[in-house]
């Protein structure tokens, strides 16, 4: 049977230890969430994308529209000076020019129904890849509600947690509780057992005062048996 104090820290140990591995899985949350939100960003990035190529070619084919009428205008102020002129001469070169612009319309109609079938492609390619995007952007926001319900659960267990290791303290003496904090400082678990005369914490071997200490009763008027080498508070395991 163990000796009262040592039950009292072994209770408060199994608590403490519950209660620091529930404040790591609680700062590991916010890790969690920036990792999804970076792949959200990164799907909405992907999205706006995609709509860049499609928006760039709309801008293009409006362009092209203002090109062609302004080519437009150019001709038929051509073909209206072409009918005021009295001169051979002047009347060829105009209708040279004429002949210049309906070429350039005709060279910027077929640029314009090629960026318009491009247009037609880029908005089916952006619409499968914004469904595949979004699909996944729904896929992670559920992952976010899942981690902010995780870190509420959390926080909640840590709360009650931090009040059974308050509970847990209470019986213990002073003394007893200035040396429990000061080895939990340094080393989990703060109590170990002892094996073939070594230490279950550092697996070093202790002195034979200690190991004698360790198979005592734990006198209030003593001091708790703790390993040479890591300061643990150690017990003989045949004790239990």
């Amino acid at each position: 049977m163990l000796p009262p104090v040592l039950e009292k820290l072994l209770i408060l140990q199994g608590r403490d230890r519950r209660r620091l591995d529930l404040e790591a899985q609680l700062r590991g949350v916010p890790a969690d969430v920036a990792i999804v939100d970076r792949k959200i960003a990164a799907e909405r990035a992907a999205i706006e994308g995609a709509k860049a190529e499609w928006q760039q070619l709309e801008s293009r084919k409006k362009l092209l529209e203002t090109e062609i009428g302004s080519v437009q205008q150019k001709c038929a102020r051509y073909k209206t000076q072409q009918l005021e002129v009295r001169k051979n001469d002047e009347y060829r070169a105009l209708g040279h020019e004429i002949e210049l612009a309906e070429a350039e319309i005709s060279r910027l109609e077929e640029e314009e129904l090629g960026v318009m079938y491009a247009i037609e492609g880029a908005k089916q390619k952006f619409a499968a890849a914004e469904a595949e995007l979004k699909a996944n952007i729904s896929t992670h926001e559920s992952r976010l509600r899942t981690l902010r319900d995780r870190e509420a659960v959390l926080s909640a267990e840590l709360q009650a947690a931090r009040t059974e290791v308050a509970d847990a303290r209470k019986p213990l003496d002073e003394p007893v509780v200035r040396v429990y904090d000061r080895i939990a400082a340094r080393h989990q678990p703060v109590c170990a057992p002892l094996r073939g005369s070594k230490c279950g914490g550092c697996h070093l071997k202790v002195s034979s005062e200690v190991e004698s200490a360790s198979r005592g009763r734990f006198e209030p008027t003593q001091p708790l048996p703790t390993c040479d080498q890591c300061g643990r508070i150690v017990w003989w395991e045949s004790a239990i």
